[in-house]
């Protein structure tokens, strides 16, 4: 039998205006965790992190590590994301087409991302062989699409041979908001509408490895070519052992302005607890982005004695937390 107790949490809001006060001060730099987990733990954004936590424990009980756990978890949300924003049924751009991000991280610094490509299916697998198969970090658009042929990687090929927008490329519920978004061209991103969201997972296995993950199309109607913060290792994601690691979600200008993952693990290194880092990490994001009542940034963070912690800018973004087996269909009933 697979899996255990999960729960969807709403995460709570920063109070604005407050003065940041979450940081304490550490003897240590890289102070070791008081002590190892005890059981897995997996974490993530939304509650379509609730089908990608239960694939991650899956992984877990057939001996995977925690990177094979969060790249299991993003594989299950690229096939089906019910709000449309995650893999080739999301939203499109302005232009018609629908291009996707990923990255991947290990707390030993290994990491690989992928952005601006078209037709992967599981672009979060194709940014882990760009971790274990190349010298490099990041590759975009048609030099990753052509990694990906390369690697054998699963392709909709129709979506990068045509070059007129919308049509095949497009899910019929995906063009038909296109079309409608057409009328008016009003780019206008809605809090916790999520029409710009992702799935961001860490994971921590038995043996204290812990991996992170992000897999996004990036904002409904986007500039054709526009990037957020999920496949920028530091802004989206970021993992360092033996302190913890850090994800994001919502509006990736803000979080790219303030590299807000990496902020949070500095946080925790600092003394922070995951909690108070993820605190901090988002007044900065309000300190640095200015009025806040028009996007939203959730956060989660996760250290190497598997705490956790969980904040955000605007109140309505939810989190998926698992850390013991039990019957996966109770889970999600």
């Amino acid at each position: 039998m697979l899996a255990a107790s999960l729960a969807v949490f709403a995460a709570a809001c920063a109070p604005r205006g407050d003065r940041d006060d979450s940081l304490k001060s550490s003897s240590s730099e890289t102070a070791a965790p008081p002590h190892p987990p005890a059981r897995p733990v997996v974490l993530a954004t939304w509650n379509h992190g609730l089908p990608a936590n239960l694939a991650g424990l899956a992984r877990l009980a057939d001996g995977g590590s925690a990177l094979d756990a969060v790249e299991a978890g993003c594989r299950v949300v690229e096939l089906d994301c019910p709000d449309m924003t995650v893999g080739l049924g999301s939203r499109p751009d302005r232009d018609g087409f629908v291009t996707l991000d990923a990255s991947i991280m290990t707390g030993e610094g290994r990491a690989g991302a992928v952005a601006f490509v078209r037709g992967v299916i599981h672009p979060i697998s194709l940014a882990r062989l760009v971790m274990e198969r190349t010298p490099h970090v990041l590759l975009v658009g048609a030099g990753a699409e052509q990694f990906a042929r390369e690697c054998k990687v699963e392709l909709r090929d129709e979506c990068q041979r045509c070059d007129a927008p919308g049509g095949a490329c497009l899910s019929p519920a995906a063009e038909r908001e296109w079309r409608a978004w057409l009328t008016e061209k009003r780019y206008e991103p809605k809090i916790n509408i999520e029409n710009h969201d992702t799935i961001s997972m860490l994971a921590l296995d038995r043996e204290g490895r812990m991996a992170a993950g992000s897999t996004t199309s990036g904002l409904a109607y986007k500039m054709h070519g526009r990037v957020g913060d999920s496949p920028i290792v530091g802004a989206g994601i970021f993992v360092d052992a033996p302190i913890g690691g850090a994800i994001c979600t919502g509006l990736g200008e803000t979080v790219l302005r303030t590299l807000g993952a990496h902020l949070a693990v500095e946080a925790m290194r600092a003394g922070a607890t995951p909690q108070e880092a993820c605190e901090h990490a988002i007044r900065r994001v309000i300190a640095k982005n200015g009025d806040p009542s028009g996007y939203q940034v959730g956060m989660l963070a996760m250290d190497y004695a598997g705490r956790t912690g969980a904040f955000a800018v605007q109140r309505g973004f939810t989190y998926a937390l698992q850390e013991q087996l039990r019957d996966a269909a109770s889970a999600l009933a």
